[in-house]
Protein backbone atom coordinates (compact mmCIF):
# COMPACT_ATOMS: atom_id res chain seq x y z
CA UNK A 1 0.00 0.00 0.00
CA UNK A 2 1.36 3.40 -0.97
CA UNK A 3 2.05 5.71 1.94
CA UNK A 4 0.13 8.95 1.79
CA UNK A 5 2.36 11.97 1.60
CA UNK A 6 1.86 15.02 3.77
CA UNK A 7 3.54 18.31 4.55
CA UNK A 8 3.79 17.24 8.19
CA UNK A 9 7.23 16.22 9.45
CA UNK A 10 10.74 17.16 8.51
CA UNK A 11 12.36 17.60 5.11
CA UNK A 12 9.09 17.26 3.18
CA UNK A 13 8.85 19.25 -0.05
CA UNK A 14 5.85 21.23 -1.30
CA UNK A 15 5.64 18.89 -4.28
CA UNK A 16 4.92 15.99 -1.88
CA UNK A 17 1.61 17.61 -0.94
CA UNK A 18 -1.69 17.61 -2.79
CA UNK A 19 -4.37 19.93 -1.43
CA UNK A 20 -7.88 20.51 -2.70
CA UNK A 21 -9.22 23.89 -1.57
CA UNK A 22 -13.01 23.53 -1.67
CA UNK A 23 -14.99 26.77 -1.84
CA UNK A 24 -18.26 26.85 0.14
CA UNK A 25 -21.06 29.39 0.27
CA UNK A 26 -24.14 30.85 -1.32
CA UNK A 27 -23.88 32.64 -4.69
CA UNK A 28 -22.74 36.29 -4.64
CA UNK A 29 -20.48 35.78 -1.63
CA UNK A 30 -17.19 36.35 -3.45
CA UNK A 31 -16.16 32.70 -3.75
CA UNK A 32 -14.84 32.96 -7.31
CA UNK A 33 -12.98 36.15 -6.41
CA UNK A 34 -11.33 34.39 -3.47
CA UNK A 35 -10.48 31.38 -5.65
CA UNK A 36 -8.87 33.55 -8.33
CA UNK A 37 -6.86 35.52 -5.79
CA UNK A 38 -5.69 32.35 -4.04
CA UNK A 39 -4.57 30.82 -7.34
CA UNK A 40 -2.69 33.96 -8.32
CA UNK A 41 -0.99 34.17 -4.93
CA UNK A 42 0.08 30.52 -4.97
CA UNK A 43 1.43 30.79 -8.50
CA UNK A 44 3.36 33.89 -7.41
CA UNK A 45 4.95 31.66 -4.78
CA UNK A 46 5.87 29.24 -7.60
CA UNK A 47 3.36 26.67 -6.31
CA UNK A 48 1.50 24.86 -9.08
CA UNK A 49 -2.15 25.84 -8.51
CA UNK A 50 -5.25 25.69 -10.68
CA UNK A 51 -8.94 26.56 -10.27
CA UNK A 52 -11.67 24.19 -11.42
CA UNK A 53 -14.92 26.16 -11.73
CA UNK A 54 -17.91 23.82 -11.66
CA UNK A 55 -20.08 26.47 -13.30
CA UNK A 56 -17.92 26.32 -16.42
CA UNK A 57 -18.48 22.56 -16.63
CA UNK A 58 -22.21 22.95 -16.08
CA UNK A 59 -22.47 25.53 -18.85
CA UNK A 60 -21.56 22.91 -21.46
CA UNK A 61 -25.00 21.33 -20.89
CA UNK A 62 -26.91 24.33 -19.54
CA UNK A 63 -25.39 27.59 -20.80
CA UNK A 64 -28.23 29.94 -19.77
CA UNK A 65 -30.25 28.30 -16.99
CA UNK A 66 -33.11 30.00 -15.19
CA UNK A 67 -33.37 30.07 -11.40
CA UNK A 68 -35.64 26.99 -11.48
CA UNK A 69 -32.73 24.94 -12.84
CA UNK A 70 -31.13 25.21 -9.39
CA UNK A 71 -34.20 24.00 -7.49
CA UNK A 72 -33.32 20.71 -5.75
CA UNK A 73 -36.71 19.44 -6.85
CA UNK A 74 -35.67 19.82 -10.49
CA UNK A 75 -34.43 16.30 -11.26
CA UNK A 76 -32.88 17.20 -14.61
CA UNK A 77 -31.12 20.23 -13.19
CA UNK A 78 -29.85 18.29 -10.18
CA UNK A 79 -28.50 15.54 -12.46
CA UNK A 80 -26.64 18.00 -14.69
CA UNK A 81 -25.20 19.90 -11.75
CA UNK A 82 -23.98 16.68 -10.15
CA UNK A 83 -22.42 15.60 -13.45
CA UNK A 84 -20.62 18.95 -13.71
CA UNK A 85 -19.19 18.55 -10.20
CA UNK A 86 -18.04 15.00 -10.98
CA UNK A 87 -16.37 16.15 -14.21
CA UNK A 88 -14.57 19.00 -12.42
CA UNK A 89 -13.27 16.72 -9.68
CA UNK A 90 -12.23 14.07 -12.19
CA UNK A 91 -10.20 16.63 -14.14
CA UNK A 92 -8.71 17.99 -10.92
CA UNK A 93 -7.60 14.54 -9.74
CA UNK A 94 -6.07 13.89 -13.16
CA UNK A 95 -4.22 17.19 -12.85
CA UNK A 96 -2.92 16.17 -9.41
CA UNK A 97 -1.55 12.96 -10.93
CA UNK A 98 0.38 15.09 -13.42
CA UNK A 99 2.13 16.98 -10.60
CA UNK A 100 -0.38 19.65 -9.56
CA UNK A 101 -0.03 20.82 -5.95
CA UNK A 102 -3.11 22.87 -4.99
CA UNK A 103 -6.40 22.53 -6.85
CA UNK A 104 -9.25 24.92 -6.07
CA UNK A 105 -12.78 23.57 -6.52
CA UNK A 106 -14.91 26.66 -7.14
CA UNK A 107 -18.57 25.86 -6.48
CA UNK A 108 -21.24 26.40 -3.81
CA UNK A 109 -20.76 23.01 -2.08
CA UNK A 110 -23.60 24.21 0.10
CA UNK A 111 -24.82 20.92 1.62
CA UNK A 112 -23.25 18.55 4.10
CA UNK A 113 -23.73 15.62 1.73
CA UNK A 114 -21.86 17.38 -1.08
CA UNK A 115 -18.97 18.32 1.20
CA UNK A 116 -18.70 14.80 2.60
CA UNK A 117 -18.68 13.39 -0.92
CA UNK A 118 -15.89 15.74 -2.05
CA UNK A 119 -13.90 14.98 1.10
CA UNK A 120 -14.20 11.22 0.60
CA UNK A 121 -13.32 11.27 -3.11
CA UNK A 122 -10.22 13.40 -2.54
CA UNK A 123 -9.07 11.53 0.57
CA UNK A 124 -9.13 8.21 -1.29
CA UNK A 125 -6.67 9.74 -3.77
CA UNK A 126 -4.33 10.93 -1.00
CA UNK A 127 -5.39 14.56 -1.47
CA UNK A 128 -5.78 16.76 1.60
CA UNK A 129 -9.00 18.80 1.68
CA UNK A 130 -9.30 22.37 2.95
CA UNK A 131 -12.80 23.86 2.90
CA UNK A 132 -13.02 27.65 2.61
CA UNK A 133 -16.44 29.13 3.31
CA UNK A 134 -17.42 32.71 2.58
CA UNK A 135 -20.47 33.47 4.71
CA UNK A 136 -21.87 36.95 4.30
CA UNK A 137 -25.08 38.63 5.41
CA UNK A 138 -23.97 42.11 4.36
CA UNK A 139 -26.75 43.10 1.97
CA UNK A 140 -24.77 45.94 0.38
CA UNK A 141 -21.94 43.58 -0.56
CA UNK A 142 -24.34 40.92 -1.83
CA UNK A 143 -26.16 43.43 -4.03
CA UNK A 144 -22.87 44.83 -5.31
CA UNK A 145 -21.82 41.31 -6.33
CA UNK A 146 -25.13 40.76 -8.08
CA UNK A 147 -24.84 44.02 -10.01
CA UNK A 148 -21.15 44.03 -10.82
CA UNK A 149 -20.40 40.36 -11.35
CA UNK A 150 -23.43 38.21 -11.96
CA UNK A 151 -25.15 40.48 -14.45
CA UNK A 152 -22.07 40.14 -16.68
CA UNK A 153 -21.48 36.40 -16.11
CA UNK A 154 -21.75 33.92 -19.03
CA UNK A 155 -25.07 32.69 -17.59
CA UNK A 156 -26.69 36.05 -18.39
CA UNK A 157 -24.84 37.05 -21.53
CA UNK A 158 -27.03 39.21 -23.76
CA UNK A 159 -29.83 39.46 -21.20
CA UNK A 160 -31.37 42.57 -19.70
CA UNK A 161 -29.34 43.46 -16.57
CA UNK A 162 -32.40 44.06 -14.39
CA UNK A 163 -34.02 40.77 -15.39
CA UNK A 164 -30.70 39.01 -14.89
CA UNK A 165 -30.34 40.46 -11.40
CA UNK A 166 -33.89 39.39 -10.50
CA UNK A 167 -33.29 35.87 -11.78
CA UNK A 168 -30.04 35.64 -9.88
CA UNK A 169 -31.70 36.69 -6.63
CA UNK A 170 -34.21 33.90 -7.22
CA UNK A 171 -31.31 31.50 -7.82
CA UNK A 172 -29.87 32.46 -4.44
CA UNK A 173 -33.23 31.66 -2.82
CA UNK A 174 -33.08 28.17 -4.33
CA UNK A 175 -29.71 27.57 -2.72
CA UNK A 176 -30.87 29.03 0.60
CA UNK A 177 -33.44 26.23 0.90
CA UNK A 178 -30.71 23.60 1.36
CA UNK A 179 -27.68 25.63 2.44
CA UNK A 180 -25.90 24.56 5.59
CA UNK A 181 -22.90 26.47 6.87
CA UNK A 182 -19.92 24.26 7.72
CA UNK A 183 -20.38 22.57 11.11
CA UNK A 184 -23.63 24.47 11.66
CA UNK A 185 -25.12 21.34 13.23
CA UNK A 186 -21.94 20.41 15.09
CA UNK A 187 -21.23 17.27 13.07
CA UNK A 188 -18.50 18.51 10.67
CA UNK A 189 -15.79 19.13 13.23
CA UNK A 190 -13.65 16.44 11.60
CA UNK A 191 -13.21 18.61 8.49
CA UNK A 192 -10.33 21.01 7.90
CA UNK A 193 -11.83 24.41 7.18
CA UNK A 194 -11.58 28.17 7.20
CA UNK A 195 -14.81 30.10 7.62
CA UNK A 196 -14.75 33.80 6.71
CA UNK A 197 -17.81 35.71 7.92
CA UNK A 198 -18.91 39.15 6.73
CA UNK A 199 -15.73 39.76 4.69
CA UNK A 200 -13.39 39.10 7.59
CA UNK A 201 -15.31 40.51 10.56
CA UNK A 202 -15.04 37.04 12.08
CA UNK A 203 -12.88 34.07 11.11
CA UNK A 204 -13.09 30.45 12.27
CA UNK A 205 -10.20 28.03 11.68
CA UNK A 206 -10.50 24.31 12.29
CA UNK A 207 -7.93 21.47 12.12
CA UNK A 208 -5.31 23.17 9.95
CA UNK A 209 -2.63 20.51 9.66
CA UNK A 210 0.54 21.80 8.09
CA UNK A 211 2.61 24.63 6.69
CA UNK A 212 1.11 24.84 3.22
CA UNK A 213 -2.46 24.84 4.51
CA UNK A 214 -1.56 27.51 7.06
CA UNK A 215 0.04 29.63 4.31
CA UNK A 216 -3.20 29.53 2.30
CA UNK A 217 -5.30 30.28 5.39
CA UNK A 218 -3.14 33.22 6.45
CA UNK A 219 -3.38 34.78 3.00
CA UNK A 220 -7.16 34.37 2.79
CA UNK A 221 -7.62 35.78 6.30
CA UNK A 222 -5.94 38.98 5.12
CA UNK A 223 -7.58 39.14 1.70
CA UNK A 224 -9.74 42.18 0.97
CA UNK A 225 -12.89 41.24 -0.93
CA UNK A 226 -14.01 44.83 -1.35
CA UNK A 227 -12.32 46.84 -4.13
CA UNK A 228 -9.22 48.77 -3.11
CA UNK A 229 -7.15 51.40 -4.91
CA UNK A 230 -3.41 52.00 -5.12
CA UNK A 231 -1.97 55.26 -6.48
CA UNK A 232 1.61 55.33 -7.77
CA UNK A 233 3.86 58.38 -8.12
CA UNK A 234 7.42 58.90 -9.31
CA UNK A 235 9.61 60.83 -6.92
CA UNK A 236 10.30 64.45 -7.80
CA UNK A 237 13.36 65.39 -9.83
CA UNK A 238 16.58 64.84 -7.83
CA UNK A 239 19.98 66.48 -8.05
CA UNK A 240 21.32 63.24 -9.55
CA UNK A 241 18.62 63.46 -12.22
CA UNK A 242 19.95 66.89 -13.18
CA UNK A 243 23.46 65.48 -13.57
CA UNK A 244 22.26 62.35 -15.37
CA UNK A 245 23.67 60.10 -12.65
CA UNK A 246 22.20 56.81 -11.42
CA UNK A 247 21.85 55.44 -7.89
CA UNK A 248 22.92 57.49 -4.90
CA UNK A 249 20.75 59.11 -2.25
CA UNK A 250 20.45 62.63 -3.58
CA UNK A 251 18.09 65.38 -2.41
CA UNK A 252 15.34 66.76 -4.59
CA UNK A 253 16.17 69.55 -6.99
CA UNK A 254 14.26 72.86 -6.76
CA UNK A 255 11.91 71.59 -9.46
CA UNK A 256 11.54 68.33 -7.53
CA UNK A 257 10.41 70.29 -4.48
CA UNK A 258 7.86 72.13 -6.64
CA UNK A 259 6.45 68.76 -7.69
CA UNK A 260 6.29 67.61 -4.06
CA UNK A 261 4.34 70.75 -3.10
CA UNK A 262 1.83 70.24 -5.93
CA UNK A 263 1.39 66.51 -5.25
CA UNK A 264 -1.08 66.92 -2.33
CA UNK A 265 -3.59 68.76 -4.53
CA UNK A 266 -3.35 66.04 -7.17
CA UNK A 267 -3.82 63.31 -4.56
CA UNK A 268 -6.84 65.01 -2.99
CA UNK A 269 -8.44 65.36 -6.44
CA UNK A 270 -8.07 61.62 -6.99
CA UNK A 271 -8.59 60.28 -3.47
CA UNK A 272 -10.97 62.79 -2.00
CA UNK A 273 -10.60 65.05 1.02
CA UNK A 274 -10.49 63.30 4.38
CA UNK A 275 -10.28 59.77 2.95
CA UNK A 276 -7.82 57.61 4.94
CA UNK A 277 -4.63 56.83 3.09
CA UNK A 278 -1.37 55.04 3.87
CA UNK A 279 1.71 56.28 2.03
CA UNK A 280 4.62 53.96 1.31
CA UNK A 281 8.02 55.36 0.35
CA UNK A 282 11.48 53.87 0.04
CA UNK A 283 14.16 54.76 2.59
CA UNK A 284 15.83 57.12 0.11
CA UNK A 285 15.69 60.88 0.62
CA UNK A 286 14.20 61.66 -2.79
CA UNK A 287 11.02 59.66 -2.07
CA UNK A 288 10.70 60.78 1.55
CA UNK A 289 11.05 64.43 0.47
CA UNK A 290 8.47 63.92 -2.28
CA UNK A 291 5.92 62.77 0.33
CA UNK A 292 6.82 65.54 2.78
CA UNK A 293 3.89 67.84 1.96
CA UNK A 294 1.12 65.24 1.90
CA UNK A 295 -1.63 65.70 4.54
CA UNK A 296 -0.44 65.06 8.08
CA UNK A 297 -3.24 62.55 8.72
CA UNK A 298 -1.78 60.21 6.08
CA UNK A 299 0.18 57.43 7.73
CA UNK A 300 3.64 57.30 6.12
CA UNK A 301 5.78 54.15 6.15
CA UNK A 302 9.29 53.64 4.79
CA UNK A 303 10.17 50.30 3.18
CA UNK A 304 13.70 49.17 2.36
CA UNK A 305 12.21 46.84 -0.27
CA UNK A 306 11.08 49.89 -2.28
CA UNK A 307 14.61 51.25 -2.63
CA UNK A 308 15.95 51.53 -6.17
CA UNK A 309 17.98 48.53 -7.37
CA UNK A 310 21.62 48.74 -6.29
CA UNK A 311 23.70 50.19 -9.13
CA UNK A 312 26.82 48.39 -7.86
CA UNK A 313 30.08 49.82 -9.16
CA UNK A 314 28.10 52.11 -11.47
CA UNK A 315 26.56 53.99 -8.54
CA UNK A 316 27.01 57.72 -9.01
CA UNK A 317 28.14 57.42 -12.63
CA UNK A 318 26.51 59.13 -15.62
CA UNK A 319 25.18 57.06 -18.51
CA UNK A 320 28.03 58.26 -20.70
CA UNK A 321 30.57 57.18 -18.08
CA UNK A 322 28.96 53.73 -17.87
CA UNK A 323 29.03 53.45 -21.66
CA UNK A 324 32.72 54.33 -21.71
CA UNK A 325 33.84 52.15 -18.78
CA UNK A 326 31.39 49.23 -19.09
CA UNK A 327 30.23 49.19 -22.73
CA UNK A 328 28.93 45.61 -22.61
CA UNK A 329 26.91 46.34 -19.50
CA UNK A 330 25.54 49.51 -21.03
CA UNK A 331 24.18 47.49 -23.98
CA UNK A 332 22.89 44.65 -21.77
CA UNK A 333 20.98 47.09 -19.56
CA UNK A 334 19.36 48.78 -22.55
CA UNK A 335 18.28 45.44 -24.00
CA UNK A 336 16.71 44.03 -20.82
CA UNK A 337 16.36 46.47 -17.94
CA UNK A 338 14.05 44.14 -16.01
CA UNK A 339 16.53 41.28 -15.64
CA UNK A 340 19.76 43.23 -15.81
CA UNK A 341 21.79 43.46 -12.60
CA UNK A 342 24.86 45.63 -12.15
CA UNK A 343 28.28 44.48 -10.97
CA UNK A 344 28.78 44.83 -7.23
CA UNK A 345 31.73 46.36 -5.48
CA UNK A 346 33.50 42.97 -5.60
CA UNK A 347 32.80 42.62 -9.32
CA UNK A 348 30.24 39.87 -8.62
CA UNK A 349 27.08 39.70 -10.66
CA UNK A 350 23.88 40.04 -8.65
CA UNK A 351 21.52 37.12 -9.30
CA UNK A 352 18.07 37.91 -10.71
CA UNK A 353 16.85 34.31 -10.53
CA UNK A 354 14.26 34.90 -7.80
CA UNK A 355 10.99 32.96 -8.30
CA UNK A 356 9.06 34.91 -5.65
CA UNK A 357 9.58 37.89 -3.39
CA UNK A 358 9.47 37.04 0.30
CA UNK A 359 7.08 38.98 2.51
CA UNK A 360 9.67 38.96 5.29
CA UNK A 361 10.85 42.47 6.15
CA UNK A 362 14.61 42.47 5.93
CA UNK A 363 16.99 44.31 8.17
CA UNK A 364 16.86 48.03 7.52
CA UNK A 365 13.11 48.35 7.04
CA UNK A 366 11.47 50.94 9.26
CA UNK A 367 7.92 49.82 8.50
CA UNK A 368 5.67 49.04 11.45
CA UNK A 369 3.22 46.20 11.94
CA UNK A 370 -0.25 47.74 11.89
CA UNK A 371 -3.77 47.28 10.66
CA UNK A 372 -3.71 48.41 7.01
CA UNK A 373 -5.69 51.44 5.96
CA UNK A 374 -8.34 50.99 3.27
CA UNK A 375 -6.20 52.67 0.62
CA UNK A 376 -2.51 52.94 -0.15
CA UNK A 377 -0.23 55.16 -2.20
CA UNK A 378 3.35 54.36 -3.18
CA UNK A 379 6.06 56.86 -4.02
Amino acid sequence: MARRRSTNGRAVQVEDTKICVVMVGLPARGKSFIAQKAQRYLQWLSIDAKTFNVGNYRRTDAPHPSAEFFDTGNVEGETKRRAAAEAAISDMLGWFRQGGVIGILDATNSTKDRREWVNNVCSKEGVEVLFVESKCDNEDLIMANIRDVKTTSPDYKGQDPEKAALDFRNRIKMYEKVYKSIDEDGDEGHLTYLKIMDIGAQVVINRIKDYLQSRVVYYLMNLHIRPRSIWLSRHGESMYNLDGRIGGDADLSPRGHQYAKKLPDLVVQSVGDGRPLTVWTSTLKRTIQTARYLPSNYNQLQWKALDELDAGTCDGMTYQEIKDVYPEDFIARDEDKYNYRAYGTDEERYSADIPAVSTWRGKGSTAKHEDPSPESATI
